[in-house]
């Protein structure tokens, strides 16, 4: 994954398209979450102090191909202008005259946002007309989105095709971190698998089999798993038609000596609601009108004990219901332990929104080695799959063989 990046590029005076990727929460007109736009603050600095002409362009949300105004870009754009003490003017639509006209007046060292790609459905599509027009405001494409890089859209893909294709530094640092994670990660290597479904996350799984030391299970997955060991889960989440898979998947552990742990105790709740009654049980045998919400604190004793020597952890998913705050303890108290093994020299990558969500809620993000932006783009390259936002950017040069002649 040896990308050329925007280090290896002149953009002095150049207009340089640099797809963002700004979906980010928002509520009441502000946004939430700011983590993404700040992620990319580094690549538009560069940008900029080089002398470039920076377009950015980002979808939010799922508007699917119609203009929605609580989709517009307004409240990112003014993240933005604070995070980099500099004007961010969005445009009034990706595309037209009045756009085509504001990028041409830009500025070396200026920068401008186009309004969200996904008001036009032929971004999902990758049409390659709507490609032409988005490369026709530009002379260099930078992705800096990882986390849309498994989509081949008109602005991940489709330009790309059309201008010289660079990596920024975002890009480059999650293919570099998650790259380690299936290359040669130090070891004990442990990763922590949570979340709702098996299904969404049974590749990643028979990858990770084959290459951890240790597989944790949280979340509505563990109890899938619990399911396959013939234990009874009450009404807890879970996928009936998966637990041959998960049977699989624990005979394939088991096969390859990799220590499964999955909960031995956990909190029940009447209700998946704020304000239910709720209890600890051991995870033998749940009454049939309970619902597994949270791990117990057995459970997480021995999630710390077989993770405390380990060197690298990749986390992805909650371990319990993290949205109603009773049920976010497990997932807030491994944030936690996984912030101290981070101090004690352990390499720990964390991806899924619910994870770094229990993460900065805390305030612990500067103690992880890396907090993924990728979301599903994470798990399939784990997976071991091509991503096509990243496949289409230009390769390093192999370097010649010590001794050739130059």
């Amino acid at each position: 994954m040896d990308k050329l990046t925007i280090r290896d590029v002149d953009v002095a005076g150049k207009r340089v398209f640099v797809r963002v990727d700004f979906n980010v929460p928002l509520a009441d007109g502000k946004v939430t979450d700011d983590s993404r736009i700040r992620a990319a603050v580094p690549t538009i600095q560069h940008l900029l102090a080089q002398g470039a002409r920076v377009v950015l362009a980002s979808h939010l949300g799922r508007p699917d191909g119609k203009v929605q105004d609580g989709l517009r870009l307004r409240p990112v754009a003014e993240r933005l202008t604070q995070l980099i003490r500099r004007n961010v003017p969005v445009t009034g639509d990706a595309l037209g005259v009045g756009t085509a006209d504001a990028v041409k007046r830009l500025r070396p060292g200026e920068l401008i946002l186009l309004e969200n790609l996904r008001f036009h459905a032929a971004e999902e599509k990758n049409d390659p007309k709507f490609a032409e027009q988005l490369a026709a405001y530009a002379d260099v494409y930078v992705n800096d989105a990882f986390g849309t890089a498994h989509r081949a859209h008109a602005s991940t893909v489709g330009i790309a095709k059309l201008l010289p294709a660079y990596a920024g530094f975002l890009m480059e640092q999650e293919l570099a971190q998650l790259s380690n994670l299936i290359g040669f990660p130090p070891r004990p290597f442990a990763a922590i698998v949570g979340g709702a479904k098996v299904s969404g996350k049974l590749k990643v799984l028979d990858t990770l089999v084959g290459k951890v030391d240790v597989l944790v299970l949280g979340g509505g997955m563990a109890n899938t798993f619990l399911l396959a060991q013939g234990k009874a889960i009450g009404k807890s989440l879970a996928e009936h038609d998966m637990v041959d898979e998960a049977r699989r998947v624990l005979a394939t552990a088991e096969e390859k000596g990799v220590r499964v742990i999955l909960p031995v105790d956990v909190i029940v709740a009447k209700e998946v609601t704020r304000g239910t009654e709720y209890k600890t049980l051991s995870a033998e045998k749940i009454p049939a009108s309970w619902h597994i919400v949270d791990i117990g604190k057995a459970t997480l004793d021995l999630m710390e004990a077989a993770l405390a020597d380990v060197r690298t952890v990749f986390w992805n998913g909650p371990l319990g219901v993290f949205e109603i705050p009773s049920f976010a303890h497990g997932t807030k108290a491994i944030a936690r332990f996984l912030a101290d093994r981070c101090d004690a020299g352990a390499t720990v990558v964390v991806g899924g929104g619910d994870s770094v969500a229990a993460i900065q809620q805390q305030g612990l993000a500067s103690r992880f080695t890396h907090i993924s932006t990728g979301g599903g783009a994470s798990l399939e390259f784990l997976e071991g799959r091509e991503l096509p936002g990243v496949a289409i950017l230009l390769d390093r040069p192999a370097a010649a063989p010590e001794g050739a002649p130059a």
